[in-house]
């Protein structure tokens, strides 16, 4: 049985909620918004479970300053979802002053209770990351306008 479609969009208003008020403390309550066998994806994980998923936002907490996201955009269609965001954040090590941002979008599918049975976030992790490092950020640079040529 699938949920309502109303029901489905209040779903997804508290998901992209929750994800935009995400804390330290509020990832112990991670189970409340995904699937125990819920699988994620990203550029850099590849995992499946509420603990494997619940460790992500907990390394992210660890690995950056002031991480948060705000959603910009939500799509609800079926049993599925697609959030656009962007994802600001400062580094711990290098320039830990600026404000970095990165855009990008989550592709949810929802069970019957509404919660996440897959997550997957596409963002260009080479433009969006990788060239706001100092030296790989030079070279990376230089390889896009080789590219370009």
């Amino acid at each position: 049985m699938t949920l309502p479609t109303d029901d489905l969009r209040a779903a997804v208003a508290r998901l992209a909620a929750y994800f935009e008020t995400l804390t330290p403390q509020s990832v112990a309550q991670i189970d409340r918004f995904y699937a125990p066998q819920a699988r994620f994806k990203d550029p850099f994980n590849e995992v499946q479970g509420v603990p494997a998923i619940g460790r992500i936002f907990e390394h992210m907490f660890q690995a950056l300053h002031e991480p948060r996201f705000t959603v910009t955009q939500q799509l609800v269609d079926g049993a599925q979802a697609f959030l656009v965001w962007e994802f600001h954040f400062r580094f711990q090590r290098f320039d830990t002053t600026t404000v970095q941002r990165i855009r990008g979008g989550s592709h949810l599918m929802l069970d019957n209770d509404g919660r996440i049975r897959e997550h997957r976030d596409y963002w260009d992790a080479a433009e969006e990351l990788y060239e706001k490092l100092p030296g790989l950020g030079t070279l990376m640079r230089w390889l896009k306008r080789r590219a370009a040529r």
